[in-house]
């Protein structure tokens, strides 16, 4: 095998991959990159059993063949070549090491055979549909704060994609929720999409695809089955395993008769708890909202730093109920209302009762709030 790329794209494409290179591994194999030409063309590839990811690279391809190296070696060697290097990668076949040269500069890398990597075989993928990549930044941005870190409860390690009935017809729905907070989100269903198995994609899929995403604004691809989904993103294709759980039906936890509303302005809101939290250095941080016609107070209390509270009114506020006390988690409140452009709108049924938030001016979201005592 023998090819030669500029150092920008090489580097490019290797931060893609080693990203999904599992940094703690037993198996050797498992810390490689897949380099591979053929026809004419370069393949990066790069797997942890879970995800893999294959990408097409612009290079001068000189000799066909595929050899596997350290990723997170051949990354750091391609990162401290000059801007305007012309890397070239040599392997003659066998045991032999890599060479790569790069202007005055040559190292040799230790290679291990292709024949000990894994198949990157994603099996008869029964769906595909197509989204804009704009349209899936805006389902897992909205909810994947949500996703649980609870490793007991693996089933919601991830966020749940499928297909359901929306009030202005058919959507394609993401959900995610760790038993604190819920987050709802749904677009327009893509055609192909219908009959689709309702899947779970895992944290680690989640966080690699949106880190692609940022660099494309074109459509992306999804095709999936039962157990696995593959994303094709320009000349890139992420394929992943599903997690193989049951998603809890998270419709109950939706609260329908929350009939006290508050609408307030998203940053003065989020200003607000910010200011008012940072008086206690607790991890969890509790604030309470104490609402009275037209009037929401926000206030914390620490026993080691003091109190604070902050009130906002007049034209800020729209609260016509009765008084009101309940308390959030800071964080997990502004994890919420970060997600929306508007006006937040809550609508509370009691201090102990799961809250609902939504955005004033966009239907497509739903977040539910579980309150805690303060």
């Amino acid at each position: 095998m023998k090819f030669k790329a500029d150092r920008a794209t090489l580097m490019k494409s290797l931060a893609h991959v080693q990203n999904v290179v599992e940094k703690r591994n037993t198996i050797p194999i498992l810390a490689n990159v897949l380099l591979q030409v053929k026809e004419g063309r370069l393949t990066i590839a790069a797997t942890d059993l879970e995800i893999a990811l294959v990408e097409e690279v612009v290079a001068e391809t000189l000799r066909d063949g595929a050899i596997t190296v350290p990723a997170a070696t051949l990354y750091e060697i391609v990162r401290r070549q000059p801007e305007n290097a012309v890397i070239e990668l040599d392997h003659p076949g066998g045991d032999a090491q890599l060479a790569l040269r790069a202007g005055r500069y040559a190292t040799s890398l230790v290679a291990l055979s292709v024949e000990e990597f894994p198949k990157l075989d994603a099996g008869r993928l029964s769906h595909r549909f197509v989204l804009s990549a704009q349209e899936l930044r805006g389902l897992i941005d909205r909810t994947r704060f949500a996703i649980s870190t609870e490793e007991t409860r693996y089933y919601l390690n991830g966020i749940y994609l499928h297909a359901a009935e929306g009030q202005d017809g058919p959507v394609i729905r993401a959900v995610a929720t760790d038993g604190h907070r819920l987050a709802r989100v749904e677009e327009p269903l893509p055609e192909g999409a219908a009959g689709m198995p309702g899947i779970i994609i895992p944290r680690k899929t989640v966080t690699e695809l949106r880190k692609l995403l940022d660099e494309v604004t074109g459509e992306v691809e999804a095709a999936l089955s039962e157990t696995r989904i593959q994303f094709s993103i320009g000349t890139m294709r992420l394929t992943s395993k599903l997690i193989d759980g049951t998603f809890p039906d998270y419709d109950r936890v939706i609260p329908r008769g929350n009939d006290k509303i508050l609408r307030v302005d998203k940053k003065d809101f989020n200003d607000a708890v910010g200011r008012v939290s940072a008086i206690s250095a607790e991890k969890h941080r509790p604030v309470k909202l104490s609402l009275a016609k037209e009037l929401l107070v926000i206030s914390a209390a620490s026993a080691e730093q003091g109190s604070a509270s902050e009130e906002l009114g007049g034209d800020l506020v729209d609260y016509q109920s009765g008084p009101l006390e309940i308390g959030f988690q800071a964080r997990y409140l502004s994890d919420v209302t970060d997600q929306i452009k508007g006006k937040v709108e809550f609508a509370f049924a009691d201090g102990a009762a799961p809250t609902l938030v939504r955005d004033q001016d966009d239907s497509s979201a739903v977040y539910v709030l579980m309150p805690m005592r303060v």
